[in-house]
């Protein structure tokens, strides 16, 4: 699988403090060599088909589509303003 990053996943990791952007660059890697890694706690969200979300921490996650061969990875953030609008 490869990743590919919208627009507006990109301004959002650009927002984060480096902490976190460390902890998404970790999770992005763990997505490709394992999607079923139990720290990632991946999972399809209900309302919003096609549209997968995975954990950075307790406090982000990160929301993605998979298309072929391709992780396209949508948003990225505080775990309520990511999953409300994915």
């Amino acid at each position: 699988m490869k990743l590919q990053f919208t627009d507006r996943f990109t301004k959002d990791y650009d927002s984060l403090r480096d902490e976190i952007r460390a902890k998404v660059d970790s999770a992005l890697g763990m997505l490709l060599v394992d999607p079923r890694h139990s720290s990632l706690r991946v999972k399809k969200m209900h309302r919003f088909p096609g549209v997968w979300e995975a954990r950075v921490d307790r406090q982000h996650r990160m929301t993605f589509e998979i298309r072929e061969d391709c992780y396209v990875m949508r948003k990225v953030g505080k775990h309520e303003e990511t999953l409300r609008q994915p």
